[in-house]
C-alpha cells in the first residue's frame, strides 16, 4: 500500500505542476492496519491520509463551526485568492488572479480553485472527492502495479476508496485527504463523523497522532509486548454496537499512557485484560469515557498539537449513554454479558 501510495504521489505532483488544484504531499498510513491491530485481517481496509496544500495564488484558512454545540470539532477550510503580481513581474507564468477579471483570465490560464472544488469560498468535500475519483482513473495506467493488479473503484462522497485485484489477492484501500492545522500531527479531513454533515464541514481528525502514538510504544516496548494482541482481542469480541472498536482502542491507549510498556509482556496479558474490563465498567457506570487525544496533557512530547487541543475540554465518547436511557441499560447488560 505504501509503495503504491508513494508512486500515485510522484504521478500527482507531475500532472498537477503547473494546475490550481491542491498540493498533494506524500500519504500518511492511518488507522488500525498501519496502528498493527486490524481486528479482522481477512477484511482490511487501509487508510491513507493525503495531506492537501494550497496551490500558487491561494490560501486556506481554518474556520471552527461554533454555530452549535456539538460532540465533535467541525471546521471549514476557506479559500482566499493571494496577489501574485509580483510573481508576474518576476517573469513567472501566472496571472494574478485578484487583478485580473475572469474574462481576462479566460482562456490564459486555468481557473481558480474557487472555481472548481469549492461551493462558495469554502473547500467542498463532495467536489474534492470527485476530483480524487478522477485522478486515480487518470493515472492507473502510468502506475506499474497495473501491469499486474486490476483496479476497481468503489462509491464514497467523502474518500476515494478502490480495491486492487490480481485474481488471487485483493487488497481495499481508502484515500482520505485532508489539511494540517499549522505544524502540529491534528488535520481537518473528509472523513464525517456525523450524519448528514454538509459538504463544507471539515472534522477534525486525531488519526496522525494516535498512530504515532502507538509508534512511541513500539519504540519503547519489549520483545514480547502483546499491547496489539489485547487490542486486536478487545476488539474481536463480540459487543454489540455499544462497544465499537474505537471505544476499545480508546480504553487501550489510556492504559498504555498510564502503564509502561515494559508491563504489557506476556506474562502480564491476563492482568492487564482484567484492568482494561474493569475501566470499561467504570466509564460505564459514570458514562464517561473520554477522548484520548483532545484535553489530554500527558501526551508523548513527540506527538505535535496545536495549544487548543490539549486545553480542550475532554470530549466524551460515552455521552449517548448519558442521552439515552435505554442505550445506557443495553450497555450495561452488554457488559456483563463479557
Amino acid at each position: 500500500t505504501t509503495g503504491l501510495m508513494d508512486n500515485f504521489t510522484a504521478h500527482f505532483g507531475h500532472i498537477l505542476s503547473n494546475s490550481f488544484y491542491p498540493v498533494l504531499e506524500r500519504a500518511i498510513g492511518v488507522g488500525s492496519a498501519f496502528e498493527g491491530w486490524s481486528p479482522h485481517e481477512q477484511d482490511v481496509v487501509y487508510q491513507v491520509l493525503i495531506p492537501m496544500t494550497p496551490p500558487r495564488g491561494h490560501s486556506f484558512q481554518l474556520e471552527l463551526d461554533t454555530a452549535a454545540e456539538r460532540h465533535v470539532r467541525n471546521f471549514r477550510v476557506r479559500v482566499q485568492l493571494e496577489c501574485t503580481s509580483r510573481r508576474e513581474q518576476q517573469g513567472e507564468n501566472m496571472l494574478c488572479f485578484l487583478h485580473y477579471s475572469k474574462k481576462e483570465l479566460r482562456g490564459k490560464q486555468d481557473p481558480s480553485l474557487l472555481d472548481t472544488l469549492c461551493t462558495g469560498s469554502y473547500l467542498d468535500v463532495h467536489k474534492t472527492a470527485h476530483w480524487f475519483y478522477q485522478l486515480v482513473r487518470e493515472t492507473w495506467s502510468a502506475l506499474p502495479q497495473s501491469q499486474s493488479w486490476r483496479l476497481i473503484l468503489l462509491p464514497s462522497r467523502h474518500s476515494c476508496q478502490f480495491k486492487v485485484t490480481n485474481g488471487r489477492e485483493s487488497f481495499r484501500i481508502e484515500m482520505l485527504f485532508g489539511v494540517r492545522r499549522g505544524d502540529s500531527d491534528i488535520f481537518v479531513s473528509s472523513q464525517p463523523r456525523e450524519a448528514h454533515t454538509p459538504s463544507t464541514t471539515w472534522p477534525e481528525t486525531y488519526a496522525v497522532a494516535e498512530m504515532k502514538f502507538f509508534q512511541h510504544i513500539a519504540k519503547q516496548a519489549p520483545p514480547d509486548a502483546l499491547h496489539l494482541k489485547c487490542l486486536q482481542f478487545l476488539t474481536r469480541l463480540p459487543l454489540g454496537s455499544c462497544f465499537p472498536a474505537y471505544s476499545m482502542k480508546t480504553l487501550v491507549m489510556h492504559r498504555l499512557n498510564f502503564a509502561p510498556p515494559s508491563e504489557w509482556r506476556r506474562r502480564d496479558l491476563l492482568e492487564r485484560l482484567v484492568e482494561i474490563i474493569e475501566s470499561l465498567g467504570l466509564c460505564l457506570q459514570v458514562k464517561c469515557l473520554n477522548h484520548f487525544i483532545v484535553g489530554n496533557q500527558r501526551l508523548p512530547q513527540d506527538i505535535h498539537l496545536p495549544p487548543d487541543v490539549p486545553q480542550a475540554k475532554p470530549y466524551n465518547l460515552f455521552h449517548h449513554l448519558a442521552q439515552q436511557p435505554a442505550t445506557h441499560s443495553q450497555a450495561m447488560h452488554d457488559y456483563q454479558v463479557l
